[in-house]
């Protein structure tokens, strides 16, 4: 099927049997080489590259060793698929958390393994050490980089490095305001927002709809502190906050002094990026960018702008005083991408792969109220009154489809009947379609009911 594949080599391309095995993993990375190709034979390889039999021999054995691809014998060599998943470790995987999908070709496993390697030969083994309070200059500054690439300019003096974007929230609610205080947010929010609120007391007060007017009508009514939102293919809905309507709620927040929380886990995601609202009213907001969203639960690190640099030193103290720091190789991984632009490759590739998830379920939910972004994995899928969203979660599940029903998003009585459709996680192509096509047979058979307990 792949036999026809052929790298591109170039003069200043280094060692070629590493060239070629880069240039392998890159076909992965970019989708040219998916799971199960079978790669050209390596005679036929070398006399077309005008290279000995050697190369080729130890291009494919260093593929081999980075977990891109399997040798079967006389049959030829073939792109890795990735390894099922057993029934004992599936049972082991959070099935409420929305996490993103495993990119093809084993992608991201070689470029931990790699990077963590040079890292920690480094004589220096600086990545093992305590970080200081909010990360060193160096870990600052790849989050102030990351930020630039979303259009957000960051002094790194108003960045601290966080456990995550969980971590990120906690210290800001901490750090900045007290019981009672009342935050306005979507009518549905991400549970762990809605958590970190009840805990420390905290009102939330539901828009009908995320924009200025809806905000505006909820600070007449009550001073409202803050805004709290996910601008871009909101968690859960997927909707994302227009440009124009950005600019407003920015305007509002610097007329009436209301402060801004963007939690921008999924912003990276699209090709073209809106700017954040963080960017419109700098002095008033904290702008989160994570990681575990946009690449892997792995990566449990999170930048956060702070809308000065006193704010800053009074959120790196909060961290400091619940987690101490973010785990430092991550740190170290992390920065290290971005600076090398590994970061914004490893992006493309997943760009890709929700692109191609998200057109599968356009396809296979056709007819039903499927809301998506097209650069994200997961949907907001409407239901019709008569059909349990909870017998269609309990159900689907058993097919590793992840759904959660909007009540357990909603702040208050559930203004929609709706569930959250992950297409992320562990499920491959095939895994995934199977479970969509249960999905729209459950959601169109209003008489559907799980079966009872007996």
């Amino acid at each position: 099927m792949t036999d026809n594949w052929l790298p591109v080599l170039s003069p200043a391309s280094g060692v070629k049997y590493q060239a070629i095995a880069d240039a392998l993993g890159a076909a992965i990375e970019t989708g040219e080489l998916r799971s199960g190709d079978r790669l050209p034979p390596q005679r036929e390889l070398a006399a077309r590259l005008g290279v000995d039999l050697t190369t080729i021999t130890r291009a494919y054995e260093t593929a081999r060793q980075r977990g891109l691809i399997e040798p079967r014998g006389r049959a030829g060599s073939f792109v890795r698929a990735p390894r099922p998943i057993g029934p004992r470790e599936l049972a082991q995987i959070d099935p409420g958390m929305n996490a993103p999908p495993e990119l093809p070709g084993g992608i991201l496993a070689r470029h931990l393994s790699e990077t963590a390697s040079a890292l920690l030969l480094d004589e220096r083994i600086r990545t093992l050490q305590y970080r200081p309070a909010g990360g060193t200059a160096g870990d600052r500054a790849a989050g102030a980089a990351m930020m630039a690439d979303l259009g957000l300019p960051a002094d790194e003096q108003q960045i601290v490095v966080t456990a995550g974007g969980q971590n990120a929230l906690h210290a800001i609610l901490a750090a900045n305001f007290e019981p009672g205080d009342r935050i306005a947010c979507g009518a549905h929010v991400y549970p762990g927002f809605r958590s970190l609120a009840e805990r420390l007391k905290l009102c939330l007060v539901p828009l009908p709809e995320m924009g200025a007017e809806a905000l505006a009508n909820a600070h007449r009514e009550a001073p409202v502190s803050a805004l709290y939102l996910v601008p871009t293919n909101d968690n859960p809905t997927t909707a994302t906050v227009p440009l124009a309507e950005r600019e407003a709620l920015a305007a509002l927040a610097a007329s009436q002094g209301i402060r801004i929380i963007e939690d921008d886990a999924y912003g990276a995601l699209p090709a073209e990026p809106i700017p954040p609202i963080a960017s419109l009213a700098p002095e008033l907001g904290w702008y989160i960018a994570s990681t575990s969203k946009l690449i892997s639960p792995a990566l449990r690190v999170a930048f956060v702008r702070a809308p000065s640099i006193a704010a800053a030193l009074r959120l790196a103290g909060d961290v400091h005083e619940t987690t101490i720091m973010a785990p430092p190789l991550n740190v170290a991984i992390v920065g290290e991408w971005i600076r090398n632009r590994t970061f914004a490759r490893l992006l493309s590739a997943m760009r890709a792969e929700t692109r191609r998830r998200q057109a599968l379920a356009r396809d296979l939910l056709a007819g039903l109220d499927y809301r998506s972004h097209e650069e994200g994995y997961h949907g907001w899928l409407g239901l019709a009154d008569e059909v349990d969203a909870a017998s269609v979660e309990a159900v689907a599940r058993r097919t590793g489809l992840t759904l959660i029903p909007s009540s357990r998003f909603a702040v208050g009585p559930s203004p929609s009947h709706a569930l959250r459709v992950s297409l992320g996680g562990h499920l491959d192509m095939a895994e995934l379609a199977d479970g969509l096509r249960l999905l729209h047979g459950y959601a169109t058979d209003r008489s559907f009911k799980a079966a009872p307990l007996v």
